[in-house]
C-alpha cells in the first residue's frame, strides 16, 4: 500500500461480535472511524447502503463512482478505497470479518467465500434497482439499518443471518463469483489434504508427508493450496493448529506446554512466539482475557 493509504482498524475488532456499523449523516460519521474521508483499506468486508443524497466512491487508479440514494455497494477486503459523502447525504457502512460467512472453521462455505475474497479482479460491486435480486439485497441492507435502530436480544443472530443471505444472493448472481470454477481433481486432492491435516495436526507434518497422503508431488500440493486457498500448506497448518489451541485455552485448564504438544508444537516457546504473532497476545494472556 502507498504511504498515504492507511489501514483502518475495525473499532470492534476485539469484541465478541466485531460488527461495526457507521452511520454517516450530513458528512459526519457516528462513531468516528479512522478511515473516514481518507483513502484506506481494512481486513474486513464492507457493505454500504445510501439512504438519501449521494456519495462518491473510488479506489486506487479507478474512476470515481457516484452512488445515489436507494443504491448500495460491496467492497472487498484489503481494497484501498475512499468514500466522500455529498452535503445532506445519509448512508450506512456495515463492516465485518469474512469468517462471519463461513459458519465454522474448514466448512465447505469457506471455499465459496475464499473464491470471492481472493479474486483480484473483484474489488467492489454496485447494487442498483435494475434486477430483482439486486432489489432483494438492497432490502436486506435496509433491514440491517432497522436492526441497528431497534436492537433486541436476537440482534447478533439477525445480523448474521442477513449477511449470509446477502452473500448467497451475490454468489448466485455475480459473474466473478460464478466463474470461479475449481478443478474437480484439485477439489478431490484438497479434501484429502485437509482431512489429513485434521487427523494428524498434532504430529509432525512435512510437505512430503502431506503430498504423499494424496499420492502427488510436493509441487502439486503447493499448487493445490495456492489455487484454492491462496496460502501455502504450512500457513494453513499453522492456522489450523492455532485454531485448535484457542479452543483448548478457552475450554480447558491444561498447562500451556501441554496444549503446545497437543496441537503440534514440540517447543512451548515456539508455540508462544507463533501464537503471539498471530493474535497479539501470549497464550496465557489470551486465556485470561
Amino acid at each position: 500500500m502507498a504511504k498515504k493509504v492507511i489501514n483502518s482498524i475495525n473499532l470492534k475488532q476485539k469484541s465478541n461480535f466485531p460488527y461495526l456499523v457507521l452511520n454517516v449523516k450530513d458528512a459526519q460519521s457516528f462513531p468516528l472511524n479512522p478511515g473516514f474521508k481518507v483513502m484506506h483499506w481494512h481486513e474486513d468486508l464492507q457493505f454500504v447502503y445510501v439512504s438519501s443524497g449521494k456519495i462518491t466512491f473510488s479506489i486506487l487508479g479507478k474512476t470515481n463512482l457516484v452512488i445515489h440514494g436507494g443504491e448500495g455497494l460491496f467492497i472487498n477486503k484489503e481494497v484501498a478505497h475512499l468514500i466522500i459523502p455529498a452535503p445532506h447525504s445519509h448512508y450506512h457502512s456495515f463492516i465485518f470479518p469474512d469468517y462471519f460467512l463461513e459458519f465454522y472453521f474448514n466448512s465447505p462455505a469457506q471455499t465459496i467465500v475464499s473464491s470471492v475474497l481472493n479474486n483480484e479482479d473483484f474489488n467492489f460491486y454496485m447494487f442498483k434497482s435494475d434486477a430483482e435480486w439486486k432489489k432483494d439485497i438492497l432490502e436486506l441492507l435496509k433491514k440491517l439499518i432497522g436492526f441497528e435502530n431497534n436492537k433486541n436480544n436476537l440482534y447478533s443472530y439477525q445480523v448474521l443471518v442477513t449477511l449470509v443471505t446477502i452473500w448467497l444472493d451475490m454468489a448466485q448472481h455475480i459473474h466473478p463469483i460464478q466463474d470461479q470454477k475449481t478443478d474437480k481433481v484439485i477439489t478431490k486432492r484438497m479434501n484429502i489434504f485437509l482431512n489429513y491435516i485434521q487427523n494428524h495436526f498434532s504430529e509432525k507434518i512435512t510437505l512430503e508427508t502431506l503430498a504423499a497422503s494424496a499420492n502427488v508431488s510436493k509441487s502439486e500440493s503447493l499448487r493445490c493450496f495456492k489455487t484454492t486457498l491462496k496460502i501455502t500448506p504450512y500457513e494453513y497448518l499453522i492456522e489450523y493448529r492455532l485454531n485448535q489451541a484457542t479452543k483448548l485455552l478457552q475450554e480447558t485448564d491444561l498447562p500451556i506446554n501441554v496444549i503446545a504438544l497437543k496441537v503440534g508444537f514440540p517447543q512451548a516457546s515456539h508455540f508462544t512466539e507463533v501464537f503471539k504473532s498471530k493474535t497479539g497476545l501470549t497464550p496465557s494472556k489470551y486465556r485470561n482475557s
